[in-house]
């Protein structure tokens, strides 16, 4: 991946305002709706613990793990960083539902022909030149839009120059090896909700050993299948013919 781009939100600095969870309505033409968790019609969402605000969305993790389980590969990781999902070679497992770290991709249930959704980081934005709505509209850069590289450097300084501010730490970095979201605090990120608890590999390498285990189970679930299946039809068999002698 060649310079890939990545969101900065720095929590210390959100005010509460929702310009970004307006702005993402907005550009992706969601319902304009007052949403307190990620859905199908909101992307990203607003909250706020004891007088702090912060913003939740998807990771866009480096090594997705949507979509290391997808078995028709709807979701991507792109060059430019963003994780997108296509929902035409959607078939509707929700796989990566339950497998995301996050718990971001969210299913259209009301929907006669549902499909997933989530944040794209403004892809189709991006390859325009511009930067995500959210990033734009927001009035304190609390989000910041660029390079993840120079995002990393500057939260560090940040962290360096401000000790007693923030956290030391930077979430996003390392958890399950890098995202394209990164996150400062100023409390513990656990006491905001976030996972504290992720490995640093990336859980799609989890996945693909399991994966590759799966061959030789295949191959004995499917002799035994096909076992039960003998016997079953050998019982009907056996019963018609008793059936028929009886009469």
């Amino acid at each position: 991946m060649n310079n890939p781009k990545a969101i900065l939100i720095d929590i210390t600095q959100c005010i509460g305002c929702e310009a970004c969870v307006s702005a993402c309505k907005e550009v992706n033409q969601l319902p304009d709706i007052e949403d307190k968790e990620l859905s199908s019609t909101a992307y990203t969402v607003v909250k706020e613990k004891d007088g702090v605000y912060y913003r939740q969305m998807c990771m866009h993790c480096n090594e997705p793990t949507c979509a290391s389980v997808c078995p028709v590969n709807a979701f991507e990781k792109t060059k430019e960083g963003a994780v997108v999902y296509h929902g035409e070679k959607c078939i509707g497992c929700r796989y990566c539902m339950q497998a995301c770290p996050f718990d971001v991709p969210a299913y259209e249930w009301d929907k006669p022909l549902p499909l997933v959704r989530k944040c794209t980081m403004c892809i189709d934005r991006q390859r325009k030149g511009e930067i995500p709505a959210c990033a734009s509209a927001c009035p304190t850069e609390a989000t910041v839009f660029g390079d993840r590289d120079k995002l990393i450097r500057s939260a560090r300084k940040r962290i360096q120059k401000n000790p007693d501010k923030y956290v030391n730490h930077i979430y996003g970095e390392k958890e399950v090896g890098g995202t394209s979201v990164l996150l400062l605090s100023g409390v513990p990120f656990g006491d905001l909700g976030f996972r504290t608890n992720l490995i640093e590999e990336p859980l799609g390498s989890l996945t693909w050993k399991i994966m590759s285990k799966i061959p030789n189970y295949s191959i004995l679930c499917g002799t035994m299948l096909y076992g039960i299946y003998w016997i079953i039809n050998r019982r009907i068999e056996l019963a018609e013919v008793k059936d028929n002698s009886d009469e």
